[in-house]
């Protein structure tokens, strides 16, 4: 048997789980790649900068979504609906949030959303909220008392805290704070290659023994080469982690933004969502697919190609197995309490 075919097996046997998809959820691409995928399920981001209201909205039209492809997508609540995701083929969606904006400064909306299928919140996004302090802030005063009682709520809930894009201070003070484990669902180590999206040693250590997993980040600028990364640095990125933090904290998070137009980008990249140019994004970057993501991994259904480069760098079946989704399984199952 071939190294592609002993990835092609074992791809079809795992479960398959992206720590993070920020797609555009009306292109009729993005569903088919999903589809094709094999994919078992995806972390699908509904929130960046939106407020309360807003996100109400998105998820009665991400509940409309999910009848019109029924047969292709499938909302996640619980671990059991991920195996049956798996059972029947399709790929389920976990509704997760970049940002925590949506609860305004009220905590018990954290319990409404959870109601409406909420499962993974990461606290800050690039900046400044009423929780805590984002990776792009000019100072990081660290967690706010209103982050630490939200991260108490969301334990209580079984809400996994993401802080893939907190400050250095707020990542470690968040993860101090919480009783259960957390995530960084799409973040690579700083010193593999030094941005401020990627996480410091000192977060990661703390993170795996606190029993968190990092789903490490294929976009290229998180990657040793930059533009020029390919699939290779992109293992490289894995092996980096592995070494420093074991096996059994190392997931996927590929932050595929597939078919997301200008104005996405522009609104990402406003401060607060509403000014741009901002102090993180200069209006001078190319936010191109094929720019951004390694051609062999750029959407959702080349995930395989990544299956015949670990196996080819000599990666056990249980190891593959744990990156490509048993280490989000474990994870959740843990958070989310059941």
């Amino acid at each position: 048997m071939t190294i592609r075919e002993t990835a092609g097996r074992l791809y079809d046997e795992s479960i398959v789980i992206d720590g993070l998809n920020v797609s555009n959820w009306d292109s009729p691409a993005v569903i088919d790649s999903l589809g094709s995928s094999g994919i078992t399920a995806i972390n699908a981001t509904l929130v960046t900068w939106e407020n309360y209201q807003q996100t109400l909205d998105h998820i009665a039209k991400w509940l409309h979504r999910l009848e019109e492809h029924r047969g292709v997508l499938k909302h996640v609540e619980t671990v059991g609906d991920i195996l049956q995701a798996k059972k029947t083929g399709v790929t389920g969606v976990i509704f997760g949030w970049q940002n925590a904006s949506p609860i305004e400064n009220d905590l018990g909306r954290l319990e409404l959303f959870h109601n409406l299928g909420v499962r993974i919140i990461q606290i800050t996004y690039h900046e400044r909220n009423l929780l805590g302090n984002g990776c792009f802030e000019r100072r990081d005063e660290g967690l706010s008392g209103f982050g630490s009682d939200a991260i108490e709520e969301m334990n209580r809930l079984g809400i996994l805290i993401d802080l893939s894009h907190s400050g250095d201070r707020t990542t470690l003070e968040a993860i101090e704070a919480s009783e259960a484990p957390v995530a960084f669902t799409h973040a690579n180590s700083r010193s593999y290659h030094n941005n401020n999206r990627n996480k410091t040693d000192e977060a990661l250590r703390l993170l795996a023994e606190r029993g968190g997993v990092v789903g490490a980040t294929c976009i290229r600028t998180f990657l040793r080469n930059s533009f020029d990364s390919t699939l290779d640095d992109y293992v490289a990125a894995i092996d980096d982690l592995v070494g420093k933090i074991g096996i059994d904290h190392v997931a996927i998070g590929t932050d595929h933004t597939q078919d997301q137009p200008t104005a996405f980008w522009k609104y990402i990249g406003s401060q607060q969502g509403t000014k741009y140019p901002s102090a993180f994004d200069d209006g001078t970057n190319r936010f191109d697919e094929v720019l951004l993501y390694p051609p062999d991994l750029d959407v959702p259904d080349k995930l395989p190609n990544l299956v015949v480069e670990l196996v080819g760098r000599g990666y056990g079946q249980d190891d593959i197995k744990k990156l490509l989704g048993d280490n989000w399984l474990r994870l959740f199952s843990e958070v989310w309490r059941e």
